[in-house]
């Protein structure tokens, strides 16, 4: 079996106080191997930013393990790190703050390459190759962020992370604050590169549908836990876990008549509004929430169970076929 590019064991993460706080991420694990796109999706406060930021080393880590290329990165030094990000690069979801307004688009594409002392001409040469990979003129790399449209600097941020010939990068929320046309054009385009370079992408984001359109496996999260993943197709067209069908049930379509349909079969699956109930203390911290939830959910967390094409942590996996058909 191959070695997969990113492996995330068992991940804990605790903001504040380790024991007065609840953790943001409650054992977290999955591997993404070489050309494949892992999904993590989720509501708001689900824990998936917080894991790209333990992956990227921008948050510690209380326990766990996180294993690029089979090089133990959990506890990296600031110098470790500096080497472990030749191949481990980021895209993030704003594309108008993540670019310095100060310098231009050349300047910003050599900045890494400079701090791992590459070469100043091999710097720009790279530069221009990366702004090639993601379909852009030439002529860019003399303009400042402000001459570029959002899908334009958010192609600039993607050559950035590109630039390093990175062999992992963490895609968090990177089409969320563009048009649908845009989006699109972004997907395809990640699609692409993943697809040419063998790129392990995680890919966070809380829209399914756009998941769907560009993961292989997906992981569905709900208060730091994993609730249900699998391959997309199996987790998207047959959700096993009840979260994950009001997930479904809640993704946007562009036609507003189906669109009034889906809002009234979301709300007929009898499914709380998130914010409205407290977590679990014990349990299943979707409970509250749950239609389906009896006395042992409360009490005992349940384990994932099932296969590597889908499983699903729910006591109560027999009766989610009533929701879906419900939906």
């Amino acid at each position: 079996m191959n070695q997969p590019a990113l492996r995330v064991r068992d991940l804990v993460v605790h903001y504040g106080r380790r024991h007065r706080t609840p953790p943001a991420v409650d054992g977290v694990g999955f591997d993404i191997a070489p050309g494949e796109t892992l999904g993590l999706v989720g509501e708001s406060g689900s824990g998936k930013s917080t894991i790209g930021k333990a992956i990227l080393g921008l948050q510690a880590a209380s326990s766990g393990s996180i294993t690029l290329h089979g090089t133990d990165i959990t506890t990296a030094s600031l110098r470790q790190r500096r080497v472990s990000a030749i191949d481990l690069r980021a895209v993030f979801q704003d594309p108008y703050s993540s670019l310095n307004p100060a310098q231009t688009i050349g300047q910003t594409l050599v900045e890494p390459l400079r701090v791992l002392r590459v070469p100043k001409q091999e710097q720009w040469q790279r530069a221009r190759e990366a702004l090639a990979a993601v379909g852009l003129p030439r002529d860019v790399i003399d303009r400042d962020p402000a001459r570029l449209s959002g899908g334009q600097r958010q192609r600039v941020a993607i050559a950035r992370a590109l630039v390093c010939d990175p062999k992992v990068i963490v895609l968090d929320e990177p089409v969320s604050a563009l048009d649908l046309s845009t989006q699109a054009q972004v997907l395809n385009l990640l699609a692409d590169l993943r697809d040419r370079r063998q790129l392990a992408l995680l890919f966070i984001a809380h829209d399914l549908g756009v998941v769907r359109f560009l993961s292989q496996r997906v992981v569905v999260l709900y208060r730091g836990r994993v609730m249900e993943q699998g391959d997309v197709e199996s987790v998207t067209q047959e959700p096993r876990h009840p979260y994950t069908v009001a997930l479904t049930a809640a993704a946007p379509v562009p036609r507003p008549a189906e669109q009034a349909h889906r809002r009234a079969a979301r709300e007929a699956l009898g499914i709380g509004a998130a914010g409205t109930a407290s977590a679990a203390s014990t349990g299943c911290p979707f409970a509250s929430r749950c239609p389906l939830a009896a006395d042992r959910c409360r009490t005992e967390r349940p384990p994932l169970t099932g296969t590597d094409d889908s499983s699903a942590a729910c006591h109560r996996l027999d009766e989610v076929a009533t929701l879906r058909a419900t939906h």
